[in-house]
């Protein structure tokens, strides 16, 4: 699968802009400011029908102006693949694909798979737990329409459960009878979940480590740990456990949606002791391994964005994922940098198509 053509009205910096794709290496360079990213991030926006970056939608909607289009035309399995992505102010935002309107925008997603690597990703180690349940799920939904379905399900629930638990305070009240049919239906959603990304970690450590291993050229142990209250009980205890607690805190104290990932180097937290180059690289590592669990899943082969990726890594290391593309493992590349002799340096390397776009 690949990108073919771009096109680009009022979104974030730009007023108009078309791009004529190479099937396997695009680099975008320029000083910053110039937009290299933003045309990174409307390539996620038509595969996610969100901006990786922003996702309120209006926000990324050219200042001044009353809309923005995203228009991208795939190729996938030798079949064109026309998606449109729009948004105006005041009014919902619209996705097509080949022409008709999607009724649920959560059928799109898995259509087009993507990874980004960005220095963004940064927040994957120092923000809190929801930053990595976050990444934890979008990965796992996008082959897997039943989890996303059952996730978005329990997260309502979860919602009217807390709304429930502060209508008992504010009336000194408590019926036991009512928060029940909320937690009975939580049950089987939360051991389906717990189920999932217990699975999926298991797969998926393995090639994470792999990648670290490659990148950090490196015999450093790192592993990920999934911290989750339905490890040693299951959610009928965990719910009745956290009663009195979740009654004085007028939330839902526990459960999957407090699932987190810790991120461990010779079993230290990466946050605390790993230095900015081993940050760096558990990072680069952690995307690389979902790129390769995507593909393995989808049989289809990612597009791969990397935003500013010399500010992530060394030249050298730049150059060996990049390299990669040589053999099957990549396909379609999007690099943005502001150096422009030290990207087409490391592409000219590789004996691949590539374009360079100055902006």
């Amino acid at each position: 699968m690949y990108l073919k053509s771009l096109s680009l009205i009022n979104y974030k910096s730009f007023s108009q802009a078309d791009f004529e794709l190479d099937e396997k290496i695009n680099c975008f360079v320029g000083n910053n400011g110039v937009g290299k990213t933003n045309v990174l991030d409307a390539i996620y926006h038509l595969a996610f029908a969100k901006s990786y970056f922003n996702p309120i939608t209006v926000q990324n909607i050219k200042h001044d102006e009353a809309f923005f289009v995203i228009n991208g035309e795939f190729l996938k399995k030798e079949q064109t693949e026309k998606v449109v992505v729009s948004a105006k102010r005041g009014a919902k935002r619209v996705v097509k694909r080949n022409g008709k309107i999607y009724d649920k925008l959560s059928d799109h997603i898995g259509l087009l798979p993507l990874v980004i690597i960005s220095p963004a990703d940064r927040d994957l180690i120092i923000e809190g737990s929801e930053t990595r349940r976050k990444f934890l799920d979008s990965v796992i939904s996008l082959e897997n329409n039943e989890y996303l379905r059952k996730l978005v399900q329990y997260n309502k629930l979860i919602q009217q459960r807390n709304a429930l638990l502060k209508y008992f305070q504010a009336n000194r009240t408590f019926d036991r009878d009512g928060l029940d049919v909320y937690d009975q239906q939580l049950i089987p959603l939360a051991t389906y979940i717990h189920k999932c990304r217990k699975e999926f970690l298991e797969m998926f450590i393995p090639i994470f480590k792999k990648y670290y291993q490659h990148i950090a050229q490196s015999e450093e142990d790192v592993s990920i740990y999934y911290k989750s209250d339905l490890n040693d009980l299951d959610i009928a205890q965990v719910l009745e456990n956290s009663l009195q607690k979740d009654l004085q805190l007028q939330y839902s104290s526990a459960g999957t949606h407090k699932d987190d990932l810790y991120f461990l180097l010779d079993d230290h937290a990466v946050k605390k002791y790993g230095s900015q180059g081993q940050q760096k690289s558990f990072l680069t590592a952690l995307k690389l391994a979902q790129f390769e669990f995507i593909k393995e899943e989808s049989g289809t082969v990612p597009i791969l964005l990397l935003d500013d990726i010399f500010d992530k890594l060394d030249e050298s290391r730049v150059a060996q994922i990049i390299s990669m593309v040589n053999d099957d493992r990549f396909g379609q590349l999007f690099i943005s940098d502001t150096h422009p002799e030290r990207t087409e340096a490391v592409v000219k390397e590789i004996h691949q198509s590539y374009k360079i776009f100055k902006l």
